[in-house]
């Protein structure tokens, strides 16, 4: 008889709240040609689409695989567990036309999706991936994997490229040449023009987006063409994707894929920009709870942006009132939080402080859904010519070394990882006006309790705290707050945070069934 392991020393640990489970997970975006070059022998001086100087910044810089591979002990050094980088897949190689051409440095204008990007890899050899397993990818991904780290996909659907030097929307399936905009026989492309009316849903799905030729999901040839090719991806080792513009195709469409994604890999983590949603927006929140993906939570962007710049007067009152709608969403601590990114000026452009913009991190990881950190944001980079907007808020990244705030993320992200408050609970307000913000998160015995201060120095006493009596030392700074009756007073400097967090003895059983209500 095989001898049965007791009940006590099973440890199912962290019971996923889905199918799929991200939200243990801190995120780190990078856009991979800003981030750090491991091959710098590999450019020619003739590339018309490559800048050497650093100065053109609508041309490549350099970036690529390597140097995010030689650079991953740095990411991990502060306990990012995700890293999300712009696509990779083969893209147009010639520049756009306009009154400023540029080069698809960002990734979103794809010539071939089963082919990656030569410049990304340390060979042009490389660029079938799907024919070797030693390439610059497969060494990624090993090297992360190796760190318990994972990598996001960023691929997009929607669209291939703008008209350019060689043309408008040439699609090859493995160096076959599938598609051409201008001479589409086969219909894979709409060809309704520019969208002209936003408020249309017809428009938005069907009409071009600044100039981009758009696919024709009605075609079944597209359709397989773009499922096999994320699947190839798939097979590769990747552990989730992030897709761009989801607004812009019909639900139907992403309701099929992302089964036959799920269908490819069961855990694979799936997640859209669906610009500018909101719990307010029926739209989005239809498209969040019926899609079969989650989204990059837009709404709380902006709420925590007009908070820290002060555009929002009524300071955290705008965070907390955006959360008090997450009951729209059928998994709000699923979204992807985020207060920066790729197209958007970054705080500091905004005349946020080093301070004011260590708070931001900690609101961020320590808040519902899951956190999605933009690269360089914990060195401080910024760039602030025109405002710090696209594409200033793609500098190349520049410094190395520890601040204040990888001191931060390396903490709270360290205990998000194993607190299932934070990764699951609700968020509850527990004092909140123009410039503090105190918040708890709870899951069964789990807390976290988390006390924010933008404005001057002051004292609060804050009751109702749900958190045990006694003395807890704060997580950041190792202060001491003691709670009595669920009331704690404390003192909170000018751009101070606290934070507190109890972690309950994970469920040990055989048969867990969890439901969640209101956290």
């Amino acid at each position: 008889m095989t001898d049965l392991v007791p009940e006590d020393e099973i440890d199912l640990g962290v019971m996923a709240g889905s199918d799929v489970e991200f939200r243990s997970e801190t995120i780190y975006f990078l856009v991979l040609d800003r981030f750090a070059s491991g091959s710098p022998d590999k450019h020619r001086v003739e590339d018309e689409m490559f800048d050497a100087t650093h100065t053109d910044w609508l041309k490549y810089w350099g970036g690529d695989l390597q140097g995010l591979i030689d650079k991953l002990p740095y990411l991990s050094s502060f306990n990012i567990t995700a890293v999300w980088t712009t696509p990779l897949f083969e893209q147009v190689e010639s520049m756009s036309i306009g009154d400023h051409p540029q080069a698809p440095i960002h990734g979103y204008w794809t010539s071939d999706f089963k082919r990656i990007n030569s410049r990304w890899v340390n060979d042009p050899e490389e660029n079938r991936l799907f024919e070797r397993n030693d390439t610059t990818f497969d060494n990624l991904l090993a090297e992360l994997h190796s760190k318990e780290m994972k990598f996001v996909l960023d691929i997009v659907c929607n669209h291939s490229s703008p008209e350019t030097t060689s043309g408008k929307g040439r699609l090859y399936d493995d160096g076959k040449l599938v598609a051409d905009f201008n001479d589409d026989k086969d219909h894979w492309y709409h060809h309704y023009g520019e969208t002209l009316d936003w408020s249309d849903e017809w428009q938005v799905q069907n009409c071009e987006l600044a100039g981009l030729a758009t696919f024709n999901e009605n075609n079944i040839l597209y359709r397989n063409y773009i499922k096999e090719a994320i699947k190839l991806w798939i097979g590769k080792g990747i552990d989730a994707i992030r897709i761009d513009t989801v607004k812009h195709m019909p639900l139907w469409f992403w309701q099929e894929f992302n089964f036959d994604m799920g269908a490819a890999n069961p855990n694979l983590f799936r997640f859209g920009e669906w610009i500018y949603n909101h719990p307010e927006i029926e739209s989005s929140v239809n498209f969040a709870n019926k899609s079969g993906m989650s989204l990059l939570d837009f709404g709380y962007c902006q709420a925590v942006r007009r908070c820290f710049t002060g555009e929002d007067p009524s300071g955290f009152h705008a965070v907390k009132n955006l959360l008090d709608l997450d009951g729209a969403y059928s998994g709000a601590t699923e979204l992807v939080t985020f207060f920066e990114n790729h197209d958007m000026p970054r705080l500091q452009s905004q005349g946020v402080s080093n301070e004011a913009l260590d708070l931001a991190i900690v609101l961020l990881l320590c808040s519902r859904g899951v956190p999605c950190l933009y690269y360089g944001c914990e060195q401080y980079l910024h760039n602030d010519t025109d405002g710090g907007n696209d594409p200033y808020n793609r500098p190349m990244m520049e410094n190395w070394e520890p601040t204040a705030a990888t001191r931060i993320i390396g903490i709270l992200a360290k205990e998000r990882k194993k607190n299932t408050a934070i990764q699951w609970g609700g968020q509850w307000p527990k004092w909140v006006d123009e410039q503090s913000y105190v918040f708890l998160r709870r899951y069964r015995g789990s807390r976290c309790l988390v006390f924010i201060n933008k404005g001057p120095e002051r004292e609060l006493t804050v009751e109702n705290l749900e958190y045990p009596d006694g003395d807890h030392k704060c997580l950041l700074s190792g202060r001491v707050i003691t709670i009595k009756d669920e009331t704690a007073t404390v003192t909170l400097m000018e751009n101070d945070a606290i934070v507190l967090a109890k972690r309950a003895k994970p469920v040990r059983s055989r048969t867990v069934i969890r439901v969640q209500v209101n956290g």
